[in-house]
């Protein structure tokens, strides 16, 4: 999805870029003729395609820190357009790149131009950048690239460089905010990389799709609040995050190159029965509700209706062969798409149509319910009830007597599953139906509860503790 933020007449415009699957922004900024990126992601057809449509010329492209949580496509954007790649001085990366430091500003036409501010707290080397219009003698902040530190209505994680920093990056992101806010301007747009259901998020952005930085004084816990106050909620709200993000950092100080999204090569249903039974990954693309009507025995339900990359990235164990089975050639094509993102390059091979194409032997499947119906069956007998919830998820609140094994430690504790019929559940069915595909590959008899949780559990009876 690609959004429009306009300013003055006279000033830069900015297009958004989405990738929602994975909670991200990036951002073209241009005057009509030659345009920034800030923090473009690894397939950098769309930027490309983009400028195209917009006719402007790439001349610089930004940094704000090295992600954790998706490979850039920042320098292979550089490389292809001739443009400038600016990145921390401070970064230890394998490549050639403009550095830049606090306080420098970067003209990059007569009418537009970006200032360096040092942010560090989620990342001790983080920059923002505000971007500038106007005279020397008469600037404009039209907007500030914020990158990981200031989102709308909380700020990035500190904590994804290991616990031994974390208190230092708290600290520092609490500066870092307040110094945005205190230097910038209160109609100055707050443009984000992370807070879009990101797990570089600590804290909730809500469903805000925009602000500034007099909106965020007001809203903004890391504004509203004493250090320690906020300190203590940030630390308290702090979740498991995905385990692929330990690739991500030294990915981006290598250079990622661009993606690859060539066609994958096809494969029949004697391969795809050969690559389960060598306990490679057969992932089946199609909504949760098509699965569990029927699919090959042995696949894994990683649907594209949700933060599927994230998903699979965090579950899949690291080099492991990976096999794409698909509606069409557009939704491996997409699902491709969106792997290359994360470092996931390795593809075996990919196969269309549906499941009775896939395979010779009978089809596998299993029910789906919704929270009343657990409720009316738990009136007449004992059924175990699996919650895959995150663990502050399950704190908050749960049904009485389930078992909670977040789903990105299912793999590794299926020991700890209930024996017999098993009921799982997530707060809206889309984990839940990842983690019956899984139970369903290792026989276990499974029903995949597609419902809210927060909405219907309790209003189905079921006791809540």
């Amino acid at each position: 999805m690609i959004a429009v933020t306009d300013f003055a007449p006279n000033a830069p415009t900015v297009l958004t870029l989405d990738t929602p699957t994975l909670g991200d922004r990036s951002y073209l900024a241009h005057d009509g003729q030659v345009a920034l990126v800030i923090d473009p992601q690894r397939d950098i057809d769309r930027v490309l395609d983009l400028a195209r449509q917009t006719g402007v010329a790439i001349t610089h492209v930004f940094e704000t820190h090295l992600h954790n949580d998706y490979l850039t496509g920042g320098l292979a954007l550089a490389e292809v357009t001739g443009a400038a790649y600016h990145v921390n001085a401070e970064d230890q990366v394998a490549y050639d790149r403009d550095p830049v430091r606090d306080g420098e500003v970067i003209e990059v036409s007569p009418v537009m131009r970006v200032r360096v501010i040092a942010t560090p707290g989620h990342t001790f080397t983080h920059l923002s950048y505000a971007l500038e219009t106007g005279t020397a003698e008469e600037v404009e902040v039209v907007g500030v690239f914020t990158g990981g530190s200031l989102l709308y209505g909380a700020t990035g994680r500190p904590d994804l460089l290991g616990t031994e920093h974390t208190h230092e990056l708290l600290h520092q992101q609490f500066d870092s905010v307040h110094r945005l806010a205190q230097q910038l301007p209160d109609d100055a747009a707050v443009l984000p990389t992370h807070g879009f259901g990101s797990f570089c998020s600590a804290g909730s952005t809500g469903d805000a799709t925009s602000s500034t930085i007099g909106a965020e004084k007001n809203v903004n816990p890391a504004l509203t609040e004493d250090e320690r106050e906020w300190a203590e909620a940030t630390l308290a709200g702090l979740d498991e995050y995905p385990a692929y993000y330990v690739h991500m950092t030294p990915g981006n100080a290598g250079g990622p190159d661009a993606a690859d999204l060539s066609t994958p090569r096809e494969v029949d249903a004697q391969e795809i029965a050969a690559r389960i039974a060598d306990r490679e990954w057969v992932v089946d693309l199609r909504t949760r509700t098509a699965f569990a009507a029927g699919h090959v025995t042995g696949t894994l339900n990683f649907g594209l209706d949700g933060q599927f990359a994230t998903y699979l990235g965090w579950l899949i164990p690291w080099g492991t062969p990976l096999t794409l089975l698909g509606d069409s050639p557009e939704q491996v094509a997409e699902a491709q798409r969106e792997l290359t993102r994360i470092g996931l390059d390795r593809l075996e091979g990919a196969a269309t149509g549906g499941p009775t194409d896939w395979t010779d032997g009978p089809l596998g499947s299993f029910p789906r319910a919704v929270f009343a119906d657990l409720a009316q069956v738990r009136h007449h007998r004992h059924v175990a009830v699996l919650d895959v919830r995150q663990k502050n998820e399950y704190a908050a609140a749960h049904i009485a007597g389930s078992v909670n094994i977040p789903l990105h430690e299912l793999l590794g504790r299926l020991g700890e599953v209930p024996e017999g019929e098993v009921w799982v559940h997530c707060a809206s069915g889309y984990r839940a139906s990842i983690a019956a595909s899984v139970l369903a590959a290792h026989h276990n008899p499974v029903i995949a509860v597609d419902d809210g949780f927060d909405e219907q559990a309790a209003a189905s009876g079921l006791p809540i503790a």
